[in-house]
């Protein structure tokens, strides 16, 4: 019996990994397209502002491979001074020259270092700020098949990979300049021992065309690993509620270890490919050494050049291979940057399903009705939720929505704001179609109230002010209209009461009411709560009731319920089954039609789904 347990928990474990893989190929494939192709190219947009203090950082480094160059002609000019060399020069001159060009080469060193991080910082603000400003475009839909914990690890994870490229990408025009200008100078001095030092090259570029293309992959499974750890850790700390209701926690340590090893092996698999370079070329410079030792050597006992270039030749070689050795770790880190941009431009390059019209005017929302008109809609092509949907909701009328979960109680309601956009029909508010409209002005005109009221980091005045520029008279106003005021001011620090993440110090009930009295400081013309009431108690509703007749007075609303108890004050009441109108009509019609709605009244259902 324990083998078959561990049998099958090894199974469901598998089933697990490859469902983990599956979502990782569905986000990529279908979310976050794929492309390869000119990404660093696309870099330019955010480079291109910023070209001044980059010409600034060029500069800099040039002077400071400048004062690279010249420091083994120094000691070359040293060793003619001491060897009583004709024409050389004074050896006071040299070392006034040598103070001169360490002085030159430490304050090019540090100007080109902080103007290089001075333009990571500025490139990657632009480009984390497009980011989120994208995001905030993005519609619904996109957003319901994406990973809370994947997106932020391109937010964080990939653009930090890419700011690290760009605070070395100056030193990395700086070393090939460097490498060029020894390559010159060997030439120049000894074009015999020059071409002896190159012929190790060769070596050096199998090296590199063998190692390419499994460092690729090897930072690509990096990159992705760590998304799936990233998105595993923001999935298991927002439910760890679920986690220790269930005791899951011995399951979920054990899952996550998995991928975390995963994770592990796949970064030590990275740091290998980073590394495998190094040593290659500390035995390509222990090679030159002997070559330049022994050659250099011959030619001086033959009398074809004298000790000076000797010495300045092992200095060159010595610095030749240290461009080479920064070179190959400069492109360890723009094929990590690589793999980092593509992910942050599968970001930018989703596609926004609910664009605005070239000048759309704004919605006046005059007078403030509500129509579907014909309305086909799903969230997955060929299964529309509602087909040839019709609904007017009258100025000043409120509407309420029942029926059971599936039936398209909440797609009304994401029409009505655009969340999403139609598939044929069309929604209309005070006769203007909501897709030749702003979007802004959608969110003036309409608000909703959801079931799970969403507080943000701040304070209580904060989030209740959060979609107006309310006072603080107005605020309080608001707060007691809607029976907040009595919690919040016997809080400690009243409504300047700091909220925990999500406003998880305040109960259910209260955050609603916050919501509510934000909506109310809001003003909208159009209200539609979605299962507003649905996790209140029934201790708190009495008082949720008395807070929705202050926020629905003199306004159109929407009400979507599970609950009949949430609708018995609604002008109108439609139930809804299978995205059709089942039955319509004021509470006290349908109760006399003696229809579904009356039946569960009767029975004393609290909900549709109650009855079975």
């Amino acid at each position: 019996m324990t083998t078959l347990l561990s049998r099958d928990a090894d199974a469901e474990l598998e089933r697990e990994d490859e469902a983990a893989r599956t979502a990782l190929l569905s986000e990529r494939e279908q979310i976050f397209g794929r492309f390869e192709s000119g990404l660093f190219g696309r870099l330019k947009p955010f480079v291109r502002p910023h070209r001044t203090l980059l010409l600034a950082a060029i500069v800099a480094i040039l002077c400071f491979v400048a004062a690279q160059l010249a420091i083994p002609l120094l000691i070359r000019a040293t060793v003619d001074s001491i060897t009583g060399k004709a024409g050389s020069y004074p050896l006071a001159w040299v070392f006034a020259a040598f103070a001169l060009l360490v002085l030159l080469n430490s304050l090019a060193n540090y100007w080109s270092d902080m103007t290089a991080s001075r333009l990571a910082q500025r490139i990657i603000f632009d480009l984390r700020r497009a980011m989120f400003a994208h995001l905030q475009l993005v519609s619904q839909g996109a957003m319901d098949g994406s990973h809370v914990g994947r997106i932020m690890s391109r937010l964080q994870g990939d653009v930090n990979a890419v700011q690290e490229f760009f605070e070395t990408s100056v030193t990395a025009v700086g070393d090939f300049v460097l490498l060029l200008g020894i390559v010159i100078a060997l030439f120049l001095l000894e074009w015999r021992l020059a071409l002896l030092t190159l012929l190790l090259a060769p070596m050096l570029l199998a090296v590199r065309a063998l190692w390419l293309p499994r460092a690729r992959a090897a930072f690509t499974g990096a990159r992705d690993s760590s998304s799936i750890v990233n998105g595993a850790l923001a999935e298991n700390i927002n439910g760890v509620r679920v986690v220790q209701g269930m005791r899951r926690e011995k399951l979920n340590l054990e899952d996550f270890d998995r991928k975390a090893t995963a994770n592990r092996d796949a970064q030590l698999r990275a740091a290998w490919s980073a590394q495998v370079l190094v040593p290659a070329v500390d035995i390509a410079t222990g090679l030159a050494m002997v070559i330049v030792t022994l050659g250099g050597g011959w030619l001086l006992w033959q009398g074809r050049i004298d000790i000076g270039v000797v010495v300045a030749f092992i200095f060159y070689v010595q610095r030749f291979f240290d461009p080479v050795r920064t070179l190959s770790q400069q492109y360890t880190m723009a094929q990590r940057a690589a793999t980092s941009a593509r992910r942050i431009f599968e970001v930018i390059d989703v596609p926004l399903e609910i664009m605005e019209k070239p000048g759309a005017p704004a919605l006046r929302g005059d007078p403030p009705t509500v129509e579907f008109r014909d309305v086909r809609f799903g969230y997955q092509r060929g299964r529309p939720i509602l087909d040839g949907f019709n609904l007017t909701v009258h100025a000043g009328e409120t509407l309420a929505i029942v029926g059971p979960t599936g039936s398209g109680k909440s797609s009304v309601a994401a029409l009505a704001c655009r969340l999403y956009d139609v598939w044929d029909g069309a929604v209309l508010v005070g006769g203007q179609d909501l897709r030749d409209v702003s979007r802004q002005s959608i969110g003036r005109k309409l608000l909703m109230v959801l079931q799970e009221p969403f507080l943000f980091t701040g304070t209580i005045a904060d989030n209740i002010r959060f979609a107006s520029n309310a006072t603080r008279a107005q605020i309080v106003a608001a707060a007691k209209a809607v029976q907040a005021d009595a919690f919040i001011t016997a809080l400690p620090q009243g409504y300047d009461t700091p909220l925990d993440q999500r406003g998880q110090n305040l109960s259910v009930g209260q955050r609603q009411l916050i919501s509510f009295a934000r909506a109310l400081v809001a003003d909208p013309a159009i209200l539609i709560l979605d299962e507003a009431t649905a996790s209140i108690d029934s201790v708190a509703e009495a008082r949720i009731q008395q807070a929705l007749r202050v926020l629905l007075k003199g306004r159109t609303a929407i009400l979507i319920a599970h609950r009949l108890a949430t609708v018995r004050d609604a002008d109108r009441i439609i139930v809804l089954q299978d995205g059709a109108i089942l039955e319509q009509g004021s509470p006290i019609e349908l109760l006399a039609s003696g229809g579904l709605y009356a039946g569960l009244y009767r029975h004393n259902f609290e909900s549709f789904d109650e009855a079975g």
